[in-house]
C-alpha cells in the first residue's frame, strides 16, 4: 500500500471539507447551495482541465467529494460530445454518473426504511 497516496488523499478530501464547514460556520449558505457551489466548482475545473491534476495528486480524495462528482459530470459531457455530437451535452453527463446515482438513490431509499424521521421545529 502506498501510504504517502493515502496521506495525500486524506489531506486533500479534508481540506475540502474544511471548506464545506468553513461556508457553513461562516456564511448564511444553506447546505444545499454549498452542495451546489461544491458540484459547479468541480465542473467548471473538470471543464478546464484543472481537476485532473487534483485527481492525479490525490486520487480518491479528489474524486470522491462533491467536486470529483462535479467533475465526472464535466468529464462525460466533454466525452459525448466529442463520440455524439449536440446530443451529447444532454446524455453525457447523467451517462458517466449513472452509477453514483443509481447507488444514491439505492441507498438513500434503504436508509429512509430503516430511520425514523424527525421533524425540524423552526
Amino acid at each position: 500500500m502506498d501510504w504517502f497516496m493515502v496521506l495525500k488523499a486524506f489531506i486533500v478530501g479534508g481540506l475540502i471539507c474544511v471548506i464545506g464547514q468553513i461556508l457553513i460556520d461562516k456564511t448564511k449558505l444553506t447546505s444545499a447551495r454549498i452542495l451546489v457551489v461544491f458540484v459547479t466548482t468541480g465542473v467548471i475545473l473538470g471543464g478546464l482541465g484543472i481537476y485532473k491534476y487534483l485527481l492525479e495528486f490525490a486520487g480518491c480524495g479528489a474524486s470522491v467529494p462533491l467536486t470529483g462528482f462535479g467533475n465526472l459530470l464535466a468529464k462525460g459531457t466533454i466525452d459525448a460530445i466529442s463520440e455524439k455530437g449536440f446530443l451529447g451535452i444532454f446524455t453525457g453527463g447523467v451517462t458517466a454518473a449513472a452509477g453514483g446515482i443509481a447507488a444514491a438513490v439505492f441507498f438513500g431509499y434503504i436508509a429512509s426504511l430503516v430511520s425514523k424521521p424527525k421533524i425540524k421545529k423552526q
